[in-house]
């Protein structure tokens, strides 16, 4: 479907455009709101920290943005494609080829060795193992923990399953990398590390949206967003 038919034009440059977002759940028989009118906008090679206290609708917020939830209404579009008309399934897609999710506990399967966990995005699309990790091998590098390959997440330190965690992220090429308090579980020298990777990586061109109630941590990005009470200041 494309913007001319639903009349909306947006800038080239523009990768995410939320307008008037609601979103609320229901508690017993009343509806209660979380989000409420949220205007948010982030320009392609942009790094967003949203900044929020626990209960804000900072994760809310994150979810719709994952397209892993969608909103009671408004509009959400997503390097021009409309998220807010589409069906699960089309919203799988997107969320599979556009955005790179970074958690706060990794999201790891244990069972796998951590070249299994990095190369999985890329076979589930499709690509045979050894064209995977072929593909692989640059970020890997670029991110120091090709000696840990064969180890299976246990055996690693915080810090370096949250860079398996990125190099996941990174090798489908996602129009946007998703973190959602990327530093929460580790100690003060690894999280420094990887908001220094971050920077790194923003530097690189990559648009980076950062969901944090740290403000010293939401420091790293380029701008700050801040949320309180579902709405965004």
């Amino acid at each position: 479907m494309s913007d001319e038919r639903l009349g909306r034009k947006m800038s080239e440059s523009t990768i995410i455009d939320m307008k008037q977002i609601n979103k609320g759940y229901m508690l017993g028989t009343e509806k209660v709101p979380v989000l409420k009118n949220v205007d948010f906008r982030v320009e392609k090679g942009e790094f967003v920290a949203i900044l929020g206290p626990s209960g804000s609708g900072k994760t809310t917020l994150m979810n719709i943005i994952g397209c892993m939830d969608v909103a009671d209404s408004g509009e959400y579009y997503l390097d021009e494609q409309p998220i807010h008309c589409m069906t699960e399934k089309q919203m799988g897609i997107v969320r599979n080829k556009e955005i790179g999710f970074i958690f706060q506990n990794y999201q790891l399967i244990p069972t796998y060795d951590i070249l299994q966990n990095i190369i999985m995005p890329l076979v589930v699309r499709g690509m045979t193992t050894k064209e995977a990790e072929k593909r692989c091998m640059p970020v890997i590098e670029m991110l120091g923990i090709g000696h840990r390959l064969g180890h299976k997440p246990s055996e690693l330190s915080g810090g370096q399953k949250q860079r398996a965690s990125i190099a996941r992220a990174l090798v489908g090429e996602p129009a946007l990398l998703l973190a959602d308090e990327p530093t929460g579980a580790l100690d003060s020298a690894s999280g420094r590390d990887v908001l220094a990777l971050f920077r790194q990586l923003h530097g690189l061109g990559n648009t980076i949206v950062m969901i944090t109630h740290d403000l010293n941590v939401a420091k790293a990005a380029g701008r700050i967003v801040h949320i309180i009470d579902g709405c965004l200041a």
